[in-house]
């Protein structure tokens, strides 16, 4: 199995638009795509293809990249936002993407050694095409066994269109040159009589026939479209023939009969399934798969199409099964087709309606994140002028002074509220992480010690390792930070009860198991998986999807931020994992958490340690220093605490004066800039500077992440310095910079 498996199929070799590698094999990639039945493709971080499968080529000729497989601008901004979401968060998905042959529905997955490649999945089963797979269908072995009875049928869009038919139709109504020439309106191919009977125009001397009107998928974009089945006036009735039954299996949404009093007759699987109905089972009537609310309009739905003129129309309604999610239920007359007066069809969109509830979470938690990360930047720059200014004026008092308190205490608050904006920064993954390599029972076992303290003694910590768990990659700090913050929350959760037991379990979850989970979700991949759960009160259904989101709090007013979950949610997130709540009223709460396991390269260089930071008498300095800052505030106390250590300042409140100064003929060591500004933003005014002075050196000022800043700005030999800093921490900064252009030179 496994050789066969991977047995290079040639027409599946790498598509030639990207310049060839050494590594990945795109050969060994496109035979293994070929093994799924669904259209797949890799592609770089950017959506260029790489390597496609044959369902793919079949499917979207002329081998458009999956950005390109929509010309709707919805879709289109759809399947961008879907991509940056799987390249920042390791998948994602979109739903109900116009097609050049349909709805589409796609899963995308951040894939290879080093994360580098996205992997697109095109799931053929999410959304079917009724009309598509109808028109198959009558054309096929279905049309074939509805002939053997005697039945005549074709299928009709809702421009008139004849889009298929059965042999014994074509056979009837089709002329040979009406079959060359194409689609064929079906108002020119028969007559309809007064008596409601048809008769086709090329079969003059057959006799009329009886139509039954069959309406498809309603909620197809483009139109339903129309099933006819023909029978003869003096044949046997299509009523009490088992083809009925063959019909109503063949489709891909749910159909059921109803008769003149409202009772089922029949249904098919998918109506069913649809229904939230066992196999086998059937109601007595519509009504009774509905909301209480629902039952009136149902039921007078089916008494006007029963007894009046044959229409259809549709009804929101709730299932019984599922009283959250409305769904669009059909109701339309039947004539001529014995006992059944009514068709009912209702369409299985539980999929699609989860895909819906995942991409508009997703697209929700990334505009909260975007707009956390926008306050706490602002907040950083206050914070770094308030900062700045307390190290100023410490430099003027002594301990023991009557203001050397006051002083601390503002800056001490200053640092707290520094904390929150990492938080903030935390939850829109735009933190500064320092990863490691590192085990999850180490990080467990560390911060165990301080987990006693926390929890006292009315709570009870169990902790269980299991075997072969993989190595993670990430930062230890922020991981004990997010394993601290769970158990504090369990320990609240707990309070009310007396106490109890938080329990911390270590695990690995292989690839296999995760493929049985079935969770659209998590890529299947392997994992070492880190659980919280504890014996308290437990968290509302209602309330469980928000309990990442910054600033929801279930606590008392003043007990709480509603920053903790957010930012657990946020660490986990930029560390490439994934976060599960699970919960139950009165039973206690589980946070599950699935790290990836981090494959060790041989020969990987091993971090260096920290350096220890500079005493005060090391910062002093010589030199000019050009400072690019728009915030007044932040740029005073950046030049008064670089000109009190020593160094020559120059301001410049955009990148156009800062060019500006550059060509003056000022000598210039050192150019400290912010990042974002007005006019022209720190990397722009850094590229054009670098054009005239190649050697400058640059440090970046900035309240973003320095691995979010690294990968948009693309600027070699740069430094960064987070915001808020300190007076110390700035000159430690502007000296390193310094003395490394002197190693350089």
């Amino acid at each position: 199995m496994l050789v066969a498996a991977f047995i290079i199929d040639r027409r599946s070799v790498r598509v030639p638009l990207v310049e060839a590698r050494a590594v990945p094999d795109y050969s060994l990639l496109g035979a293994s795509l070929d093994i799924s039945i669904d259209p797949a493709a890799i592609t770089d971080s950017e959506g260029k293809l790489l390597v496609v499968n044959h369902a793919y080529r079949e499917r979207f000729e002329g081998l458009p990249t999956p950005l390109d497989l929509s010309s709707d601008p919805e879709s289109r901004d759809s399947l961008v936002e879907a991509r940056l979401a799987a390249w920042r968060d390791g998948a994602s998905c979109a739903a109900r993407i116009a097609g050049p042959s349909g709805a589409l529905a796609v899963e995308i997955e951040r894939v290879g050694a080093h994360g580098e490649q996205l992997l697109w999945r095109f799931p053929s089963g999410d959304e079917p095409d009724a009309i598509v797979v109808a028109a198959r269908r009558i054309a096929g072995a279905t049309g074939e066994r509805l002939a053997s009875a005697g039945v005549l049928a074709a299928l009709v869009d809702d421009d008139g269109l004849l889009l298929a038919a059965n042999k014994p139709f074509a056979d009837r109504a089709l002329t040979g040159a009406q079959r060359q020439d194409g689609p064929v309106r079906f108002a020119d191919i028969v007559d309809i009589h007064e008596d409601e009977t048809v008769q086709l125009r090329a079969d003059k001397e057959g006799v009329p026939l009886r139509a039954v009107h069959v309406p498809l998928d309603p909620n197809r974009e483009g139109g339903a479209g129309t099933l006819l089945m023909f029978e003869t006036r003096d044949g046997p009735s299509l009523a009490n023939s088992a083809n009925v039954q063959v019909l109503l299996e063949m489709l891909p949404i749910g159909l059921a009969l109803v008769d003149r009093d409202g009772r089922f007759l029949t249904m098919n699987k998918a109506f069913r399934t649809a229904a939230g109905l066992p196999a086998g089972s059937m109601p007595s009537y519509p009504g009774d798969l509905v909301a209480k609310e629902d039952k009136a309009a149902v039921a007078d739905a089916v008494r006007r199409n029963a007894r009046g003129p044959a229409m259809a129309g549709d009804l929101a309604v709730r299932l019984n099964h599922q009283p959250g999610e409305p769904v669009a239920l059909t109701v339309a007359g039947l004539r001529g087709l014995g006992d059944a007066a009514v068709l009912l069809l209702l369409k299985d969109n539980s999929e699609e309606a989860k895909l819906k509830r995942q991409v508009a979470q997703a697209t929700k938690m990334q505009a909260v994140g975007q707009l956390a990360g926008g306050v706490a930047h602002d907040f950083n720059n206050i914070l770094t002028a308030i900062i700045g200014h307390c190290d100023l004026m410490l430099m003027r008092h002594t301990p023991g002074d009557s203001d050397y308190d006051d002083i601390q205490q503002i800056k001490s608050n200053s640092n707290r509220a520094a904390g929150l904006t990492r938080q903030l920064l935390a939850f829109s993954r735009q933190q500064t992480l320092r990863p490691q390599v590192l085990q999850l029972p180490d990080v467990v076992s560390e911060v165990s010690h301080l987990l006693k303290r926390l929890l006292g003694e009315t709570v009870q910590l169990v902790v269980k390792h299991g075997r072969d768990i993989g190595p993670v990659r990430a930062d230890p700090g922020q991981l004990e930070q997010v394993i601290v913050n769970l158990a504090v929350n369990a320990r609240d959760a707990m309070a009310s009860k007396g106490g109890g037991t938080l329990t911390i379990q270590t695990y690995a979850v292989r690839a296999d198991q995760v493929a049985d989970l079935g969770s659209d979700i998590l890529p299947v991949a392997d994992y070492s998986t880190l659980s919280i759960s504890d014996t308290g009160t437990g968290i509302p259904a209602a309330v469980l999807g928000k309990v990442f989101e910054p600033f929801f709090t279930t606590k008392e007013v003043g007990k709480g931020t509603g920053l903790g979950l957010s930012t657990v949610y946020g660490i986990v997130k930029q560390s490439g994992g994934f976060i599960f709540a699970d919960s139950k009223v009165g039973a206690g709460t589980q946070f599950t958490i699935y790290l990836p396991v981090h494959r060790v390269e041989e020969g990987a260089a091993v971090p260096a340690k920290p350096v220890s930071k500079a005493g005060d008498e090391e910062l002093w300095g010589t030199g000019t220093v050009l400072l690019v800052e728009d915030e007044p505030m932040v740029r005073t106390v950046a030049e008064r605490a670089l000109t009190r250590h020593g160094y020559r300042v120059l301001t410049a409140t955009n990148g156009e004066e800062a060019l500006e100064q550059l060509d003056g003929g000022h000598a210039i060591d050192l150019l400290v800039s912010d990042v974002v500004m007005p006019l022209m933003d720190g990397p722009t005014m850094v590229r054009e500077a670098r054009k005239t002075h190649p050697e400058l050196p640059i440090l970046f000022m900035s309240g973003y992440a320095e691995e979010q800043l690294r990968k948009s700005i693309d600027i070699a030999n740069v430094a960064f310095l987070p915001k808020p800093f300190s007076v110390q921490e700035l000159a430690e900064a502007v000296r390193k910079a310094l003395a490394q252009k002197a190693d350089a030179n």
